[in-house]
């Protein structure tokens, strides 16, 4: 019989340790397998597989979700008013206020809605494994539905809070004081501000396959930081520009290439150019990418 090879013992030893000790029953093995969390190549496939089935989704089922995201994001930006209207001014009191900022992302991530900044990661994972023509495509489809749904669900809400149909008085008030928060940026500054905040956005997709019943305190954490930093997301921070267009406090045009465009710009640079890139690069090396694109 042929001697086995020191690369042979090195193998077999590291399969062994890879498994779990003697002594342990079947039922403590699954137990081990269940709580121990998945490699990076795991939740890689798991987001790929995700973004392959988002791309794949008809126009319409895109449309009607990015819209009801739209509206359900608007939450968050009304929360955060709601809270401040009821704090005294106080140094302590963002802290609080801000807690609300997570309210909408929570409906939006927990009810699997379209979200554009999500998609900067969970979409793009299926074009890096397998960068093809038809994947691109796939996309910019996906990138633009979504982008567009988004925006007409934040301006039904940003028009129905002008009209003071959804609010009062009071509320409307407090909603336009927080909003005029991004008027105090120009474009270059909303720009870089809207790269943590994808990066951020774009990590909570990427941590979910393994948070097992903390989904909720991550998004709320993630996006906690989001408000407390005062970085631009540009679907939450779209409502506050059509307010404040709609109130004729700031044109169409700085609405648009000042607060919003600003934004997507640096959200897609955070999530997609930096956070994708880096969490894909992380497992390239070990993935086999052949297979179905």
């Amino acid at each position: 019989m042929a001697a086995r090879s020191d690369g042979d013992d090195a193998q077999a030893k590291a399969a062994h340790e890879d498994e779990p000790v003697e002594g342990l029953s079947e039922t403590e093995e699954d137990t081990v397998d269940d709580l121990r969390p998945g490699s990076a190549k795991v939740v890689h496939e798991v987001i790929r597989l995700q973004g392959d089935e988002e791309l794949g989704r008809p126009l319409a089922s895109l449309l009607f979700s990015g819209f009801a995201a739209g509206v359900a994001i608007s939450a968050s930006v009304l929360a955060e008013a709601f809270l401040h209207a009821r704090l005294p001014d106080a140094p302590w009191a963002e802290l609080v206020s801000s807690l609300g900022y997570s309210v909408g992302f929570v409906i939006v991530i927990l009810g699997n809605l379209q979200l554009f900044t999500e998609n900067t990661v969970t979409a793009v994972l299926p074009l890096a494994t397998h960068p093809t023509a038809r994947n691109f495509g796939r996309l910019l489809r996906l990138w633009a539905a979504v982008f567009l749904a988004n925006l007409a669900g934040t301006l039904f809400v940003a028009f129905l809070v002008w009209g003071q149909i959804i609010v009062g008085p009071e509320q409307h008030s407090a909603v336009l004081e927080v909003s005029r928060a991004v008027l105090k940026h120009d474009p270059l500054t909303t720009l870089m501000l809207g790269m943590p905040a994808g990066f951020l956005v774009a990590s909570i997709a990427w941590i979910l396959p393994n948070a097992k019943g903390s989904e909720f305190w991550v998004i709320v954490m993630i996006t906690y930081v989001i408000a407390l930093g005062g970085f631009s997301h540009v679907v939450a921070g779209s409502g506050e520009a059509w307010l404040l267009w709609l109130q004729g406090e700031t044109g169409l045009s700085t609405a648009l290439g000042g607060l919003i465009l600003p934004s997507l710009a640096g959200n897609i640079i955070g999530g997609t150019g930096l956070f994708a890139v880096l969490a894909h690069g992380q497992v390239a090396g070990e993935i086999d990418p052949e297979g179905d694109a």
